[in-house]
């Protein structure tokens, strides 16, 4: 993945705004929504995925379909911040599955993790036997969400 920042210009905005609501868009309805022929939309398009501004597609999956509508936040200290302590962090928490974000903050707390399960039960057992017992985990203290008002691909 690219980390450089990479220009875009209105076409291309156009064509990242039309794949964001509808992925599965064929070339030629994706030409028509930008105002340009098939042949310059399809280079477009093929320039965005070699530049990583197109990072892939996937299904959007509602996971309170699948009976995952239990979101908790859990603050996380860790009891060593040298790199080697967040290296071990982070590699063990991406192998939790019920973690869906973490994110190394500046804060009074190292990281902020959102934890997506069936039910408090499950979170409890996510909690006391995966995120307790990562590396350098010093303490946790979480907050349950009430209510999802906004979600990245799941309000439309």
């Amino acid at each position: 993945m690219q980390s450089d920042q990479v220009e875009l210009d209105r076409h291309d905005h156009k064509i990242l705004d039309a794949l964001a609501s509808d992925g599965r868009m064929s070339i030629t309805d994706l030409a028509k929504t930008i105002g340009l022929s098939k042949t310059p939309t399809q280079a477009r398009l093929r320039r965005l995925e070699k530049d990583g501004v197109i990072s892939g597609y996937r299904a959007m999956v509602d996971p309170v379909r699948l009976g995952l509508d239990h979101i908790a936040y859990v603050e996380v200290k860790l009891d060593d911040t040298r790199e080697a302590a967040l290296r071990a962090f982070n590699a063990a928490v991406r192998k939790i599955a019920e973690v869906e974000q973490a994110h190394m903050m500046a804060s009074h707390f190292d990281y902020l993790l959102k934890v997506r399960t069936r039910n408090m039960k499950g979170f409890r057992r996510v909690l006391g036997e995966k995120i307790s017992t990562l590396p350098h985990v010093a303490s946790t203290s979480t907050f349950m969400v009430m209510e999802a008002v906004k979600e990245f691909g799941l309000d439309d």
